[in-house]
């Protein structure tokens, strides 16, 4: 059976969640407002004052479905779950490569930059004809950059810190040309550069509120096939930080959260037929990057959107 990794979003305050037979039930003034069977969910996301009764954190406990409580602006608050899988081999295995993780890094890297490009080149496709020919202009220029850059990391031999800076020069080469994607005339949701802890305009608020329910995901992924989302590649070891969860996040941000952002902030609907789930691709990667520590592949495959 597929996992999904399915997550249930509780953002009512002064919801109530509770255990009925197998199933998960939401009420609100107790009125019944959803029910979801136990065995179709992989997480439960609570927003702000939510009661989570009991007997359902057992239940949840014990079929391996994390509830993550943010506070009412999706700040991270707690996790709860059950027993961790694991591997100690292939745990050993990852702390051994995270000392020297160029090849990873640059699969990475390379997934991210790729998808950037992708995410720009289907704004042209799509919308092209009805951008201003000066924010045309600026996407197409930044795609060609983008471009420079993938080649570059695909051929050159560098370690992981110049890898990273090619990463943070293709961000500032995507980002420098996000306002020109968002299509509505309203200067209340302009993009001025990306801002974070705190972010400064709503457009960066939205992203860092799905790069935060994108990066739970993640780190879902990673634990579900027994690696330890504490100990990443990209992201360097720091105390609290699930930095595996947030290399595995990289290559797919562009497509299953700034591409949403975008939709929401241009009033459009779901976008997306891929032959696989999307809420599958974290999974997938995380087993295709355990496979690569195991040595059954030669390399990480990063993930590339079409």
């Amino acid at each position: 059976m597929k996992k999904l990794l399915n997550s249930l979003y509780v953002t009512t305050e002064g919801a109530g969640l509770r255990k009925d037979g197998e199933n998960l039930v939401a009420e609100v003034d107790n009125a019944e407002r959803a029910r979801v069977p136990l065995h179709m969910l992989g997480s439960v996301v609570a927003f702000g004052a939510i009661y989570v009764s009991p007997s359902l954190i057992q239940a949840c406990a014990g079929a391996g479905i994390t509830i993550v409580l943010l506070d009412r602006v999706g700040r991270f608050q707690a996790r709860i779950e059950g027993p961790v899988s694991g591997n100690v081999l292939l745990r050993r295995e990852q702390y051994r490569v995270s000392d020297a993780p160029d090849d990873i890094v640059r699969s990475i890297v390379s997934g991210k930059i790729a998808n950037q490009r992708a995410v720009l080149q289907r704004a042209l496709r799509d919308h092209g004809e009805e951008l201003a020919a000066d924010r045309r202009g600026a996407i197409e220029q930044a795609v060609m950059r983008l471009g420079m850059i993938l080649q570059r990391v695909g051929l050159a031999d560098d370690g992981a810190d110049v890898l990273r800076g090619a990463e943070g020069e293709a961000g500032h080469v995507y980002f420098g040309v996000f306002n020109d994607m968002i299509r509505v005339d309203d200067a209340e949701i302009a993009f001025r550069g990306r801002s974070r802890r705190p972010p400064l305009d709503p457009v960066n608020a939205l992203l860092s509120f799905l790069y935060t329910l994108l990066t739970h995901d993640c780190r879902s992924a990673a634990e579900s096939v027994g690696l330890d989302p504490a100990v990443g590649f990209l992201h360097r070891d720091r105390p609290g930080r699930p930095s595996l969860a947030l290399d595995l996040m990289e290559e797919l941000r562009p497509v299953l959260a700034d591409r949403l952002a975008l939709a929401l902030l241009n009033r459009r609907h779901p976008f997306l037929d891929e032959v696989a789930p999307l809420g599958l691709v974290p999974y997938l990667q995380a087993q295709l990057l355990s496979r690569r520590l195991r040595g059954d592949l030669d390399a990480y495959p990063p993930w590339f959107w079409k």
